[in-house]
This record gives C-alpha cells, structure tokens and sequence, in this order.
C-alpha cells in the first residue's frame, strides 16, 4: 500500500497511526496537498491528502474513508472503532468533533498563511479557533484522568483523533497544557506509544 500525504496534516497522520497499529506494511509518499496539488491530484482529482493506493491499484480517498476500509480489512475484532452499537457511536462521536476541530484549525491557518495581510479576515480566525478550542475542552471534559484512554478502556479511533487535533492546537498557539490539561496529558502519553511514535512528522 502507498500513503499519500505528510504527516504534518492531522487526517493523514490519523491514517498512519491507524496502519501502524493494524501492523500493516506500507510505503509513503510525502506529498503536500498545498506544495504539491497536481501530483496529489494523480490520486485524488480534489488535490487533498491522504489517499490511499492499495496493493490491487484501487484509490480510496479522504481519512474518514479509508480508516472505514482499514477496519473492516485489518482491524476486525481489534477494530479502533467498534463495528456496531452504543460503542461505535460514543468514538464516533468524538472522531466528529476532532475531525470537525481540525477542519477549522486549518481554515484559520490557511486564513493566515495564504491570504496577503490586508484581505485577512480576523473575525473569521477568532471563530475559527473558538470553535477548535471549545471542541477540545469539550473532549478534555470526557477524559477521566486514571483511565488510560479515552473511552472503552483501550485505544480507539477517539484517542487517535484527539491525539492529532490537540496537536494541531498546540501548533496553532493554543496552550492545551492550560485550557485542556487532561487532553494534553492523554496525548503525551500517546506520543510514547509507537504507533504514535513512528508517525512522528
């Protein structure tokens, strides 16, 4: 299998910790959905990371997608999101919010880097990252501190995606160690276990 994308973007490191924790060998090729949007477009016609070749050539695209594909291919019984019932829902749930935080972590940045200095809109910014920083408190509010991980006992696609969009906050200025403590020190954890480790950016 190919991945296609960087690590720096939070929905292609989710695919990557995911593979990682089904054990699956693959390759990468860092692409940049900005730097690089015609190759990206050879894999996905949107110019958007991640995509995933698989080993018969078929393409899937976008984050939430391909980890649907990894579940029912890899994960099974171990499945980081569970295949049915009030579990699902509950990391689900929580995937929703933190995918929803990184989109708009990403529009602020993009607000930010893209746009010359007297077309920024900084209104748009500030709700922008209210709504990444009231997602995250939301989150931290889940976590009980003596649990070692966010729900049902053992790693889900929860902590995964808590784990990339808190560290997108982080890299946004946010300070989570303050506004979020228990998200920060859940995914200071994380960032010592392999799966998470090896994905590092």
């Amino acid at each position: 299998m190919m991945l296609v994308g960087v690590n720096r973007s939070p929905f292609t490191r989710r695919v990557a910790i995911t593979l990682a924790v089904y054990g699956m060998p693959y390759e990468q090729l860092p692409l940049s959905g900005f730097n690089d949007r015609a190759e990206v477009r050879a894999s996905n016609p949107l110019g958007r990371i991640p995509a995933l070749i698989l080993d018969d050539g078929e393409v899937l695209v976008d984050s939430g997608a391909i980890i649907d594909h990894l579940d029912e291919a890899f994960g099974r019984d171990r499945a980081l999101t569970p295949a049915a019932g009030p579990d699902r829902r509950a990391v689900l749930k929580v995937a929703a919010i933190m995918m929803g935080a990184c989109d708009k972590g990403l529009q602020a940045a993009y607000e930010r880097n893209h746009h010359p200095p007297e077309k920024l809109h900084q209104p748009w910014i500030d709700d922008c990252m209210a709504q990444v920083t009231n997602a995250l408190i939301a989150v931290d509010a889940m976590i009980v501190s003596e649990r070692p991980y966010l729900l049902l006992g053992r790693l889900t696609q929860a902590d995964v995606t808590a784990f990339v969009a808190e560290r997108l906050a982080r890299g946004l200025g946010i300070d989570t160690d303050k506004a979020m403590p228990r998200l920060s020190a859940l995914t200071k954890k994380l960032a010592n276990e392999p799966a998470f480790r090896s994905t590092q950016p």
